[in-house]
């Protein structure tokens, strides 16, 4: 007989540190001095953040300004150029520089010291004589030997590897100190920069300081986020100089390169809507995911997904989509999110009988749609609040019956492929007690808090604050108390999670500064009117490849911004509301994450699965078709965003719930039992059907599906059919 103490071994052994995020292929792991540096480092500047958020703010460029390069000096320092080995007794050892490697570091520390030197003097001369205008070489010479010298740093790095997860290499220390120079030099002249940026007025320095800061956004960019972003950036940046050779629509008078760069370096391309959603929502909900971990409610999330589904048919794939959901909604990044509950998922899939492709799969599906569960959505919800003017609390409402659809939709793929198989759950004997983990319902205060904070009518900031303090305080209700040690540990961790999407947005911002500049967003959406000629549909159709294309490579956040300032306008101008025309981009964009050829949330799954990572994201994009249905259902239904009365909405949400379930017994083959493809083609038409809200159609469907269970069960044959036809 199962001990209590037994059952308590089983709960940690299979929830302890499942959201705790495993180091990235070049993320380094610093031993010695440097680890206490560098976390130091990251402590002060998630504690700058929530400081300046609650206590101190600070003037808009200037604090965009310090989160984008204390974002750039983290990253650098934390992210190697290339592939790290983990670590071995072999690799402790401090490596010796080549002549070649000594002539590169001297040349590169050379030009950056001199650049940031001059930076450092005007500084100092105001602060010390006050003389608010350096002398006239200061910042005329100060660009050329600061941008060589990132430019033989970005090459050393390449060249001269040290593959070693501990090593510290000088090309990154050298580029996080021309992020600081290019700090200070905006700072410096910011309120200058305000009137001559972008324009003929703008000075040689202006340039080269938004010039470096452009490579080294790009640089970080590809380190962190691989090279599908930067290809697409780099797109844009030569967009904005052969406008005038270009056909059609793309056609524009070309900008030279002073104009182009100091432009996308404002408000209106890097430290524009973008930073200004990382540098506020993203950061303050991945401090409050990290203050879940370090009080190990993620833990417990997990644990009670396991108790509540793990002995159903299937259960550890059920829990997958519990706890990846509930996860995913706060963590921002469905990647991620796969790589921490899906170390743990995965394996206990394939124990049950999945293959190793459809456990990926499962995970990646599951971990894509906490970025459309409300009430956080990844941060989803502020984004779109803070582009659309849309209130908050409107837009978590709309979110709840698609967010409903989406993961019901994988629960009955789950389901139904663990019937099809005769698969089984796990044993009680290995799962935790639920009894016992209910005793610890509290654990969920912090999200209520979050949640009712939110509808109060409290701030973003303060709602997540109070979060924050509340997931400490609940804690000492728990074995896993928060002191001062812990939250500093949180705020390490914090500022670790948030660097990809920092830069990611800050990469953003540098294309939504272009389509700005351009105005290519605008002749797009006319593009988008004349092609679907008024018709709606179409213009959804093109709007879903977009986005589809756009989030490739691309994390949800930098995706739908991108995509909403490209596609929206055109869509809104069709007459489609502006709530729905979002939420549409909103989806595909956060679906791009497991869309074939490039998956980036089933490509991880593949890797813990070890499957093949094409047919893995083939399986995720079956998995989640119902997100590639339900955007066209609220787009005929805005019932299911909760517009109109409430017997209508219940009458959709039901009939679009039906349809949910015949697409996924359609895909799966299975209703009653086994369906040939003939009864397949029928069911889908019958879930399809469904779409479009309606008697009529939904009685189509219905009828249909009810004729396909008939004809399973035997009661209904072909001869039965064709008496009936007679």
């Amino acid at each position: 007989m199962t001990t209590a103490q037994d059952h308590a071994e089983t709960e940690r052994l299979l929830a302890e540190g499942v959201d705790i995020e495993p180091l990235a292929f070049n993320q380094r792991d610093y031993t010695g001095m440097l680890r206490p540096v560098v976390v130091a480092m990251c402590i002060a500047y998630t504690g700058f953040h929530i400081g300046v958020m609650n206590l101190y703010p600070l003037e808009t460029w200037t604090y965009r300004l310090i989160h984008v390069a204390g974002g750039l000096v983290l990253g650098f320092l934390l992210f190697a150029a290339y592939s790290l080995k983990d670590a071995d007794s072999a690799d402790t050892q401090a490596r010796s520089l080549s002549t070649a490697e000594m002539a590169f570091a001297a040349l590169s520390v050379l030009g950056v010291g001199f650049g940031f030197g001059l930076v450092f003097y005007a500084w100092c001369a105001w602060w010390i004589a006050g003389a608010a205008t350096p002398p006239g070489f200061v910042f005329s010479w100060f660009g050329p030997p600061l941008a060589a010298g990132v430019a033989v740093a970005i090459v050393g790095a390449w060249l001269f590897r040290d593959t070693r997860r501990t090593g510290l290499h000088w090309a990154d220390v050298v580029l996080g100190v021309a992020a600081v120079a290019v700090c200070l030099y905006i700072i410096f002249n910011v309120n200058m920069l305000r009137l001559r940026a972008g324009t003929a007025l703008a000075q040689p320095g202006d340039f080269w300081a938004a010039f470096v800061g452009v490579v080294l956004i790009l640089e970080l960019t590809r380190r962190v986020a691989g090279m599908a972003l930067v290809i697409i950036a780099g797109i844009f940046i030569l967009y904005s100089f052969v406008g005038p050779w270009l056909p059609g629509f793309l056609q524009h008078r070309g900008y030279n390169a002073t104009r182009f760069f100091t432009y996308v370096y404002t408000d209106q391309g890097i430290l524009g809507p973008t930073t200004a959603i990382s540098s506020t929502y993203i950061i303050l909900f991945v401090t409050f995911a990290a203050f879940l971990q370090a009080s190990k409610v993620g833990d417990y999330f997990v644990n009670f997904a396991f108790a509540a589904a793990g002995q159903a048919r299937g259960g550890p794939a059920k829990v997958a989509v519990f706890a990846s959901g509930l996860m995913g909604m706060i963590n921002g990044t469905s990647a991620g999110n796969v790589m921490a509950t899906g170390s743990l998922t995965i394996p206990l899939m394939r124990k049950v009988g999945y293959r190793p492709q459809t456990a990926a799969a499962i995970e990646a599906g599951a971990s894509s749609g906490g970025q459309i569960m409300p009430p956080i959505m990844g941060a989803g919800a502020f984004i779109m609040a803070e582009i659309t003017a849309i209130p908050y609390t409107e837009i978590v409402i709309a979110a709840l019956i698609p967010a409903l659809l989406y993961f019901a939709s994988v629960y009955f793929m789950v389901d139904l492929a663990a019937t099809k198989h005769g698969m089984k759950g796990l044993p009680r004997s290995q799962l935790p007690v639920f009894s016992e983990l209910a005793k610890q319902a509290y654990l969920f205060i912090p999200v209520v808090i979050l949640i009712y904070a939110l509808f109060a009518g409290y701030s973003v900031i303060r709602a997540g604050t109070l979060a924050m303090i509340s997931a400490a305080v609940v804690s000492w209700l728990t074995p896993h108390r928060m002191g001062p040690g812990a939250v500093l540990r949180a705020f390490d961790l914090a500022a670790r999670m948030s660097i990809q999407l920092i830069v990611v947005c800050a990469c953003a911002g540098i294309i939504v500064g272009v389509i700005a500049l351009t105005g290519v967003g605008t002749r797009f959406s006319s593009v988008l009117l004349a092609l679907a000629e008024q018709n709606q549909l179409l213009a959804l159709f093109f709007a879903m490849c977009v986005s589809i294309i756009l989030g490739m490579g691309m994390p949800t956040t930098a995706a739908y911004a991108v995509a909403a300032s490209v596609i929206a306008p055109g869509l809104i101008q069709l007459g489609i509301q502006p709530l729905v025309a979002h939420f549409f981009i909103f989806y595909f964009a956060v679906m791009s994450a497991i869309t074939p050829p490039v998956a980036l949330a089933a490509y991880a799954g593949a890797a813990l699965a070890g499957s093949d990572p094409m047919r893995t994201s083939v399986e995720s994009f079956k998995i989640g078709l119902a997100a590639f249905v339900v955007p066209y259902m609220f787009f005929y239904s805005s019932t299911l965003l909760m517009q109109g009365e409430w017997i209508d909405i219940i009458h959709t949400a039901v009939t679009a719930l039906v349809g949910i379930y015949l697409l996924s017994a359609a895909v799966q083959g299975w209703l009653a039992g086994r369906l040939n493809w003939v009864w397949r083609a029928v069911l889908l038409i019958a879930a399809l059907s469904m779409i479009k809200a309606g008697w009529m159609s939904d009685a189509i469907g219905a009828s249909t599906a009810v004729i396909v269970l008939l004809w399973q069960k035997g009661f209904l044959t072909g001869r039965s059919l064709i008496r009936g036809a007679d």
